[in-house]
């Protein structure tokens, strides 16, 4: 095996072993487990049906809303930099290992709150969760991406349309600060937070998607 093919090897096996643990911390669904120990039940039976901070702030309780952005954003923010340290420190000393592993960390963890397995692979849109991987890959992006989805939500009050903002400028503030080692894994995060809103994009087109505090 050429020193070529071997490195390459390596650094897929890298990236097996990073999305695990990446795809398990994405996976715990705190808006579900917040909402059944508030006494307030499932909270797929409600509004949108999907366990992110948007709908659990439709039951009305803000501090749960809250508590469910924060958490959902420090799991993404925990699976890169849990699995950084680690392939910095056993698996890959080397600077580009890290950053494979960071990287497949945070898609992985977005992907994993978005089809969690334990929920039938049915979870949510997968925001709060990018925003958090983005600040641990690189803290620009996710100002950048945070100042875009707070003024348009402002603007707008329409939170599937501000995040959507915020998603779309992250892999350009990402190529600025970070060239194409931070600009490939924000991008294919964007990429499935966008098909995950592929209804709201159909809504919005149409004029039908609520607002922000309005009942879907």
């Amino acid at each position: 095996m050429s020193g070529g093919t071997f490195f390459g090897a390596a650094l897929g096996t890298l990236a097996l072993i990073a999305a695990l643990p990446g795809y398990l911390l994405g996976s715990i669904p705190f808006g579900l487990i917040l909402t059944r120990a508030a006494g307030l039940g499932d909270i797929r039976a409600i509004g949108s049906g999907n366990i992110g901070a948007t709908n659990v702030l439709r039951t009305g309780n803000k501090a749960l809303a809250a508590a469910t952005l924060l958490l959902d954003g420090l799991k993404g923010a925990a699976a890169v930099w849990i699995v950084g340290a680690l392939a910095a420190a056993y698996l890959a000393p080397g600077g580009e290992g890290w950053r494979i592993a960071a990287g497949v960390a945070a898609i992985a963890a977005v992907i994993g709150h978005c089809f969690p397995v334990w929920l039938g692979f049915r979870g949510g849109k997968g925001v709060a969760t990018a925003l958090g991987a983005f600040l641990a890959l690189a803290w620009p992006v996710f100002v950048a991406a945070g100042l875009v989805w707070l003024v348009m939500a402002k603007v707008t009050r329409i939170s599937s349309a501000s995040a959507l903002a915020g998603m779309i400028v992250a892999p350009f503030v990402g190529y600025a600060w970070g060239g194409g080692a931070v600009a490939w894994p924000v991008a294919l995060i964007v990429l499935v937070v966008l098909a995950r809103h592929h209804a709201n994009i159909r809504r919005l087109l149409a004029g039908t998607e609520p607002r922000i505090g309005q009942g879907k």
